[in-house]
């Protein structure tokens, strides 16, 4: 049992090792030059502007955190769809109808509460 893994671990011991030896090189015969220059922080070519540690307000955080969830219904949907294509059946109808109204629900809710809004 343990010579089935053998060769894994020596792949693992083996990639360790040799990432640590180029990062010890690295850090030994690298160049050290630093400056004020290199030093400032790089914002695709343009001088930053105000500072990097804004607060974005609580909406921002809702909208994303929505656009997932109703971002994996989508991806839920495309292989029930291809499987019920293949294999059509009551259950699976009534499985995504029971998931789709779910969703439908938390969506009423969301636009209710005025989470989310196009006006």
């Amino acid at each position: 049992m343990a010579a089935d893994y053998t060769s894994t671990i020596v792949a693992i011991f083996f990639g360790i090792g040799f990432s640590g030896l180029f990062l010890v090189l690295a850090m030994v015969l690298g160049p050290k030059r630093g400056g004020e220059v290199k030093l400032s922080p790089f914002e695709c070519g343009s001088d930053p502007i105000g500072s990097p540690r804004v607060r974005f307000s609580v909406k921002f955080y809702q909208v994303a955190i929505l656009f997932l969830v109703f971002d994996i219904e989508a991806a839920f949907l495309y292989p029930w769809a291809v499987y019920f294509h293949g294999h059509p059946s009551l259950f699976l109808l009534v499985e995504m109808m029971l998931f789709l109204g779910t969703l439908v629900a938390a969506l009423l809710y969301v636009w209710r509460k005025r989470a989310i809004g196009w006006g």
